[in-house]
């Protein structure tokens, strides 16, 4: 997930670079290169370099700050235009916040409302069977893609009187949810809890296994040419007023432009302009079940958390979300929670065994909204802040991000998920 110095924030600085270096390219890439759009950084880059030789030290057109879902998948996007790439990650890629996850994408079930960012969750999750078929392709990994569906449950009449509002304005834009009693949800469920009292139904939401696929986009990057390096970035390197680069554990490398995809660590990145607060880790503690046939075929949710039942007979159960810093621990309250939660849901899973706890940390920002697309500097660009959704985001934020680099116009208006956008108005 990312690439931030955890435990090292007396390292890192920002770079400033006076002057300009004659350079060469390092780089003996075959790949196309695809010719840039007159906004991208490659071509700003060679208009101000007119007639300069290249630096030795430039090692690739874009340097990706965090080698997680996002960082990967933008690779993946950038290396089939023909660009080359280089991947910075702390340790192993996708080990943090990709990998914690349940792996839900759950745009209506997770929704607050109608607005921009449900319909980028909506356009995602439409994505991700051809996404899913790709990867296979690509990289030979099975994702595990289920359109199951999710039951959101209710215990009470005032939760299930909630969930008849949610069911009402999602059909009212044309999207599948039903409101059922207790009786209809335990009819979907039959392990689902006798003091129910219905449930929401979106059959559009499914699943697949995040950790899959970490490894297929992963896979998929480096057989297409992105290369993969390990170390701390200290920050940004700017020269002129613009991104040129990164410093990474006291090397200068340098590329047309930069992409942070950082995670939870994106604000510890000097040079960057993500203010401190703007990205904070959410931890979210995590417990695994095996059952030895699977008990549940949907995913099942309430107020309190959820149940991700895979294939295999393992149910995830999570999550908490707590503002603790960069505290990874798994606690005795957290886990307490989660298997209340857990067994008001489904009390069957009292009998099954634990087989491991985990926790992770969700990029957390103060409108529950990811920083895509231009960043504060010319040259540098965003991907982080997907909080709850960064499994559903990927595809979309792969597409949007490298169509800003390379210079094209998005598919999808990224203002309203831009850096300098207003926090104290309310956004859709």
């Amino acid at each position: 997930m990312a690439n931030g110095p955890v435990g090292a924030e007396p390292m890192m600085r920002m770079v400033m670079v006076k002057g300009r270096e004659e350079h060469r390219s390092m780089s003996n890439d075959k790949a196309p290169r695809r010719q840039p759009g007159p906004g991208s950084a490659r071509a700003t880059l060679a208009n101000t370099r007119a007639g300069e030789q290249e630096a030795p030290m430039q090692v690739a057109d874009v340097i990706i700050v965090g080698g997680g879902i996002m960082g990967c998948g933008i690779a993946l996007r950038l290396r089939q235009a023909g660009v080359r790439v280089v991947v910075l990650e702390r340790s192993i890629p996708g080990a943090e916040a990709s990998s914690a996850a349940a792996g839900m994408l759950a745009p209506q079930m997770e929704s607050d409302g109608p607005g921009a960012f449900l319909d980028l969750c909506l356009r995602s999750r439409g994505l991700y069977p051809a996404f899913a078929a790709e990867l296979r392709e690509l990289s030979g990994v099975d994702v595990a893609y289920r359109p199951c569906g999710i039951l959101k449950v209710a215990f009470s009449e005032a939760s299930l009187h909630h969930l008849d509002a949610t069911v009402a304005w999602q059909r009212g834009m044309g999207l599948r949810a039903d409101l059922l009693d207790g009786a209809a949800a335990r009819a979907l469920e039959p392990r689902l809890s006798a003091k129910a009292v219905g449930a929401a139904h979106f059959p559009d939401d499914h699943q697949l296994d995040n950790r899959l696929l970490v490894r297929a986009l992963t896979m998929a990057a480096a057989r297409l040419g992105a290369e993969f390096r390990s170390g701390y970035v200290r920050g940004v390197v700017q020269e002129g007023g613009r991104a040129v680069g990164v410093d990474l554990d006291g090397e200068l490398l340098r590329a047309d432009a930069v992409v942070l995809a950082a995670g939870s660590w994106s604000a510890l990145v000097h040079g960057a302009g993500v203010e401190a607060r703007a990205v904070r880790p959410a931890r979210g503690q995590m417990v695994q079940f095996q059952t030895r046939l699977p008990l549940l075929d949907r995913i099942v949710t309430s107020e309190k958390g959820y149940l991700v039942p895979r294939a295999d007979g393992r149910v995830i159960a999570g999550s908490t979300m707590e503002l603790v810093g960069f505290d990874k621990q798994v606690t005795a309250a957290g886990l307490a929670r989660i298997l209340d939660m857990a067994l008001e849901l489904c009390p069957e899973l009292g009998s099954a065994p634990v087989t491991e706890t985990w926790a992770g940390f969700r990029p957390w920002t103060e409108d529950k909204r990811p920083y895509l697309g231009e960043g504060p500097v010319p040259g540098l660009f965003l991907a982080t802040g997907h909080f709850r959704n960064g499994i559903l985001l990927a595809p979309i934020t792969a597409k949007l991000v490298a169509q800003a680099v390379l210079g094209e116009r998005p598919a999808v208006d990224l203002t309203p998920f831009r850096y300098d956008r207003s926090l104290t108005q309310p956004h859709t």
